[in-house]
């Protein structure tokens, strides 16, 4: 909590819904439960609870595809059987143009 804090989080009078530690409000306005180590989401009444994991799900999926380009990357440099080349383009293709759908859902 006190990484949290010299970081430069505030603290707030919200509590974690799991554990009921304080949640602490980070430099880009997450809530965050030092306890659990996650990310918290309030979802205000008449909201709806799709709507605000949205943004969760998309950051997550990105960042699955992110890593599969990476590992794709190196397996690239690794081989020189052109068939395995052709199939290892085909797949970092597809994944750069899901990075790509999913940012453009991103954007506002």
């Amino acid at each position: 909590m006190a990484d949290l804090l010299r970081q430069g989080s505030t603290l707030t009078d919200l509590a974690c819904p799991a554990c009921s530690s304080p949640l602490f409000k980070l430099k880009s306005n997450d809530l965050w439960c030092a306890k659990c180590k996650k990310k918290v989401i309030v979802i205000k009444q008449g909201e709806e609870a799709t709507k605000a994991t949205e943004s969760i799900v998309l950051d997550n999926l990105e960042a699955t595809l992110l890593a599969k380009i990476q590992e794709i990357q190196n397996k690239m440099q690794h081989t020189e059987n052109i068939e395995e080349l052709q199939k290892l383009g085909t797949t970092l293709s597809d994944l750069l143009e899901n990075l790509e759908k999913i940012k453009k859902v991103k954007r506002p």
